[in-house]
């Protein structure tokens, strides 16, 4: 028998417990947050209900909402995402597509008709019960002119939503969308109550797992859970407690005195510290999380593709991966398709860092030395000032003179991103290729932070989504992959794997990698063994 497993067994079987387990992994090669990770799933108990689950985040702005439309970051997407709200579908452990307040769907006309069969008796926090028309009047708040949603590049391609009788919603597509099922799964598109065709975004009433109690924009939020929640096998908390500290000592500081159960975003420095601490298992899921750092292309001079080529090679992705990362995660290739991502391109080759490289692009750009600017702050993700120091470093052999602008944390979301021309970043990735290319690199949509614009990408992004045939589609996604690898404004020099501390009396399933926290349903998935 395996080693591992051998340990496996005899960890269910009571002969080892968490230390000797621990030990036996660590001795057979295993890495603290492999081994942390087997171990909770090797000595799970069976859900039970109750106690006060208390969660630290590493985000949190004075400026959050509990409107869908402008979620952000990991706080308020646990908060009114995954706990107190629902979408029509939802993406499982196994990263497949799941039904939620949809009990099925239907495509066709070439996968621009879909038909979505709600699920019967669902409420509202308020009593309400859920109608079709409450589906519509939530997709069309993102749907409207002036929305400034996150969700309306996904929402755009809708040409009308109807209701079919008192538990069907309609749409109709102006073009094909294999993949929509995954686009009623995204975190934005929340199902509110309406009246009157409208909805009120911020009230915090929702159909999910929890009812909130008490928002602290930027620095907590409370809830407790749903008596008539329609999933009887989830909510096994009797209520959960978010928390905003963003400065990751402090994090750490919270678990390791009992403060909070769990912890996100790990200080990977001290990781194999805070592993031995009794208690407490470190967790690592690997998914689509990257790191990222985007140019404005219509700025200079980030207008000429030299300049973002020298910069795209100036940089040490492997120093980074070592000493921002610890390992946990893998180098990136400047386009943000992920292990755990459909039609992802392995073959591509991967750019190292080359500085004699970088110097050739200065000159094709009319350079002999380049001096920019680069803000950071520790709330694009942990570590992100150091990293940005690492790349002043390596820039300087290819005569780049990068210059760090030290930012705040609170409000970097809102004051820095996306309006600073070269900033640090970070995204959870998403769980298809066309919802990533979609939200983030198509032209013109909110979220895409470079503000870039190539023609032929965006025509094979909508051939791409409207494909069945699987084959063709892979092909046009690495096609794009390639283009965004060598003409996107974007720096993507790693994919950190999610790496989380909790204590040992938490217990859960296969955990998802779309996003961060279990897909974002930490609250409503977990529970204390």
């Amino acid at each position: 028998m395996d080693k591992i497993k051998l340990l496996g067994e005899l960890a269910r079987s009571g002969q080892v417990d968490r230390r000797g387990f621990m030990t036996g992994a660590l001795a057979l090669g295993v890495t603290v947050g492999a081994a942390s990770s087997l171990w909770s799933k090797t000595a799970r108990a069976q859900p039970k209900r109750g106690g006060n689950f208390r969660l630290a985040l590493g985000s949190g702005s004075t400026t959050d909402s509990l409107d869908p439309a402008t979620f952000d970051s990991t706080f308020n997407q646990v908060l009114g995402y995954g706990t107190l709200r629902n979408t029509l579908t939802e993406v499982k452990g196994d990263a497949s597509i799941g039904p939620e307040l949809a009990e099925s769907w239907e495509g066709g006309d070439g996968a621009k008709t879909w038909t979505f069969t709600l699920r019967k008796d669902v409420t509202f926090h308020s009593g309400k019960t859920m109608t079709p028309e409450d589906v519509i009047a939530s997709v069309e708040h993102h749907r409207r002119e002036d929305s400034t949603s996150a969700a309306k590049p996904l929402v755009d391609s809708i040409a009308s939503i109807k209701a079919d009788g008192p538990d069907k919603v309609v749409f109709e597509l102006s073009a094909g969308n294999a993949d929509f099922p995954f686009y009623m799964s995204d975190y934005h598109l929340c199902i509110l109550p309406s009246k009157d065709g409208k909805v009120d975004a911020t009230s915090g009433d929702g159909t999910g797992a929890y009812v909130l109690k008490n928002f602290e924009p930027g620095v907590r939020a409370s809830a407790e859970r749903n008596p008539n929640y329609f999933k009887e096998d989830r909510a096994h908390f009797d209520s959960v407690e978010l928390l905003a500290i963003v400065d990751p000592a402090a994090r750490t500081n919270a678990i390791s005195t009992g403060e909070v159960d769990m912890m996100e975003r790990v200080d990977l420095k001290t990781v194999n510290l805070l592993a031995r601490r009794p208690g407490i298992i470190i967790t690592e899921t690997v998914g689509n999380q990257h790191y990222t750092m985007p140019m404005i292309t219509t700025q200079e001079p980030y207008t000429d593709n030299n300049v973002r080529l020298a910069l795209k090679h100036a940089i040490n992705r492997e120093e980074l991966l070592s000493k921002i990362l610890q390992g946990y995660g893998r180098v990136g290739n400047d386009h943000p398709i992920g292990p755990a991502t459909s039609f992802v391109a392995p073959d591509i080759e991967q750019r190292t860092y080359d500085p004699d490289r970088a110097k050739h692009f200065l000159k094709q750009a009319g350079y002999d030395t380049l001096k920019v600017q680069l803000s950071a702050a520790d709330a694009a993700f942990a570590g992100a000032v150091e990293a940005a120091v690492l790349f002043q470093e390596s820039a300087r052999a290819a005569g780049i003179e990068v210059e760090v602008v030290r930012e705040p944390n609170d409000g970097y979301w809102s004051n820095v991103w996306l309006k600073k021309p070269f900033v640090m970043c970070y995204w959870g990735g998403r769980p298809t290729a066309d919802l990533m290319f979609t939200t983030a690199y198509a032209a013109g949509v909110p979220w895409n932070d470079a503000y870039w614009d190539n023609e032929r990408f965006n025509r094979l992004l909508v051939e791409a989504r409207a494909l069945l045939d699987e084959d063709k589609r892979a092909e046009l996604y690495r096609e794009m992959q390639m283009i965004v690898r060598d003409e996107g404004g974007t720096i993507v020099p790693l994919f950190a794997s999610y790496v989380d501390a909790a204590s040992d009396r938490l217990g859960h399933d296969e955990v998802a990698g779309n996003y961060a926290l279990d897909g974002l349903r930490v609250t409503e998935r977990w529970w204390f063994t």
